[in-house]
């Protein structure tokens, strides 16, 4: 528990520090839950975080290089990945991307109200949550 407690900070400010683009142009924001290494699969952790999309949010095009899984908490998302198609998303539903995709859509569907989901990602240890695509 120590451990865990000694790296929440670290995480905290690494997450904010990539989401903050995201939150100041698109109204997104990054709440970080778990940071936990997989001593099965050595050089992976899995990463659990909350982001909440403001009415008419948004994120940038980008990718994760791992694999993500969605849950939706509140509201409803417009999810995609490159070559895919776009999927409407509400409470209760879900999306996987895997750590090849692109991820080039990602905004609330409502313009009037926020929506909320969680994001459960298994990805490289230490890797960041996201790359920016270009």
């Amino acid at each position: 528990m120590k451990r865990i407690l000694c790296v929440l900070p670290v995480l905290a400010l690494s997450c904010l520090a990539m989401a903050r683009p995201a939150m100041a142009a698109n109204d997104v924001s990054v709440k970080p839950l778990l940071t936990e290494p997989l001593p099965e699969y050595p050089g992976k952790e899995v990463e659990m975080i909350v982001v909440e999309y403001g009415p008419g949010g948004a994120d940038p095009v980008h990718r994760h290089d791992a694999h993500g899984f969605i849950y939706v908490l509140e509201g409803s998302i417009v999810m995609g990945v490159k070559g895919g198609k776009e999927v409407t998303l509400k409470a209760g539903q879900t999306f996987h991307e895997g750590p090849d995709d692109i991820h080039t859509v990602g905004r609330n569907a409502s313009k009037t109200r926020p929506a909320k989901f969680v994001v459960f990602l298994i990805k490289k240890q230490g890797a960041p949550i996201l790359t920016l695509e270009k």
